[in-house]
């Protein structure tokens, strides 16, 4: 017995958009505290109120696509990510990755060729990680007296060298949370490389298999006219 994909996969898509709408307003109820240390007292209760009640929607959808999955203990070990960003609260800033559920949005608005779902997948990827990875690093480093990332300027270029995986090494991390980040990024960087180049090789070697394929279909074609020509 296997899982059963139409079932999980109709969920998905009617969940898709309203998981993103509320990913974004996670974004914003994340993200205006951190770059806004000065705000309301009311309103910063507000938007953590938001915060978690979009992480109580991500536990609603994890729950109910286990619910749909025939065979549930695969399901979740497949998922192992979800259950981990959902339960470890010292992995809270990393909830900010939902946000790259737009990318299965962008898959659909894609070119069908395959430079241009690469060019989606890793500009769309860079951006969002670059943003996210910045906001998370500035609220894990601002409050720590040895942080040298301190401005949102600061975390922006540090998050670039990151993904980048140039990392000039004028802005670090000091904290554990700032090193999540950090690792993750890195990750992110890395992948965002290995894809691309796994990507061109996989079309060069499509390309050559092509053109070998169609020349030797005419050379098969011109052998077969010659010898079914009379001799002089």
């Amino acid at each position: 017995m296997t899982t059963n994909p139409t079932r999980v996969a109709r969920w998905e898509r009617r969940a898709e958009v309203p998981l993103l709408l509320l990913a974004v307003a996670f974004l914003v109820a994340y993200a205006w505290p951190v770059l806004d240390p000065r705000l309301d007292p009311d309103l910063r209760s507000f938007l953590d109120l938001v915060s978690w009640t979009v992480w109580a929607a991500f536990v609603v959808d994890f729950v109910a696509r286990i619910t749909l999955a025939e065979e549930r203990g695969p399901y979740v070990l497949r998922h192992w990510y979800d259950v981990a960003l959902i339960a470890l609260p010292m992995l809270r800033p990393l909830r900010l990755l939902r946000l790259l559920a737009f990318a299965r949005i962008l898959h659909r608005a894609a070119v069908s060729s395959l430079v241009g779902r690469v060019g989606v997948y890793v500009g769309g990827t860079a951006v969002v990680a670059i943003a996210l990875g910045a906001i998370a690093v500035l609220d894990a480093e601002r409050a720590d007296p040895g942080a040298n990332i301190t401005t949102f300027g600061d975390a922006l270029w540090w998050a670039t060298t990151t993904v980048t995986t140039v990392g000039y090494g004028d802005f670090f991390p000091v904290t554990f949370s700032g090193r999540v980040v950090g690792v993750t990024l890195m990750l992110v960087g890395i992948s965002v490389v290995g894809t691309v180049t796994a990507s061109v090789a996989t079309w060069l070697i499509s390309s050559v298999e092509t053109k070998n394929r169609a020349e030797a279909e005419a050379r098969a074609v011109e052998e077969g006219e010659r010898a079914g020509t009379p001799g002089g």
